[in-house]
């Protein structure tokens, strides 16, 4: 990709040498992908690169571009590369081992919010999140949700430190609670208290779809927060099993689901006494969230009832 004898690279040639290459390369949005790696690189905001066109780069400025460029013609995920990534208009670490969180999970946190919002605002609200990664459900829980506690639970220690770390940077270590278990083993340590939401973005992708997947997610991503090595619905059937221990009586089930999951998530919640359903779409008018809630109540258009 870049000329190793070539001396007196500006970041315009740079840019464009980087571009071609992974266009020939067959990645898509080429520029995006550039624009990211040069601006971590050279310590600039992306707009800046616009500004700095005929910036001639030293050597040593190329050879960092060069070692971000190499990691992401390997598929790396660029939010790996650069360590951090948006969500909910708030920045986020992210790191190996943990799930990159992905924009659609943003209408799981805005439906949340929204449900939160019928409570008054004196009131306590307890919220258990199963499946904790970057922390980014729970820390947006807690930034928007001023009267919630959030308690949230995952089988990796490596995603509960990164999640604290987070929580910690936007404020809000002080109104969650961490906790290492395993969601389908005992749940004794759950049930010292009753939750009024049990949210959730589980692993919901099924084994003979898993090698279907881009390589970013294949080679770099945890396998167990993407899979649950069967149908998909392991943790739906896990979560629906329990909600009766753990959720108020009128508690909400509140979780995000794979295209074409909504009727056999709805069954498997159906048969565990909730009463009506209500399905959210996300920014591509994909359904990807569903409620469902253990007491009739008023509920939107787009609500359908089991009753």
């Amino acid at each position: 990709m870049i000329e190793e004898k070539k001396k007196n690279w500006t970041l315009r040639e740079l840019m464009q040498s980087a571009m071609q290459y992974l266009t020939k390369k067959g990645f898509d949005e080429a520029r995006l992908n550039t624009e990211v790696l040069l601006a971590h690189a050279l310590h600039l905001q992306r707009i800046q690169i616009y500004t700095n066109f005929d910036k001639p780069l030293d050597d040593q400025e190329v050879a960092v571009f060069r070692s971000y460029f190499e990691r992401r013609l390997q598929h790396e995920p660029l939010q790996y590369i650069v360590g951090s990534t948006n969500f909910m208009g708030m920045q986020f670490a992210v790191r190996k081992g943990v799930l990159i969180p992905r924009p659609e999970t943003e209408t799981l946190v805005e439906q949340i919010v929204y449900e939160c919002k019928k409570y008054l605002p004196e009131q306590m609200i307890e919220i258990l999140e199963i499946g904790t990664g970057t922390g980014n459900i729970a820390v947006s829980i807690a930034k928007f949700i001023k009267n919630a506690f959030v308690t949230t639970i995952d089988i990796s220690e490596t995603a509960l430190d990164l999640a604290r770390e987070n929580a910690r940077v936007h404020h809000v270590e002080d109104r969650i609670n961490f906790i290492h278990t395993d969601i389908l083993g005992s749940i004794n340590i759950l049930q010292i208290k009753k939750y009024g939401f049990l949210v959730s973005n589980p692993p919901y992708v099924a084994e003979v779809e898993w090698k279907t997947l881009q390589p970013e997610i294949l080679l770099h991503e945890p396998q167990e927060a993407v899979t649950d090595h069967a149908d998909g619905l392991t943790f739906y059937k896990r979560i629906a099993e329990i909600s009766a221990d753990l959720l108020t009586t009128d508690g909400t089930v509140i979780v995000e689901i794979g295209c074409g999951q909504a009727e056999s998530v709805q069954n498997i919640f159906n048969e565990s006494a909730f009463r009506e359903f209500s399905l959210i779409n996300d920014m591509q008018r994909i359904p990807r969230v569903l409620c469902g809630y253990r007491k009739s109540v008023r509920m939107p258009d787009t609500v359908f009832s089991v009753n």
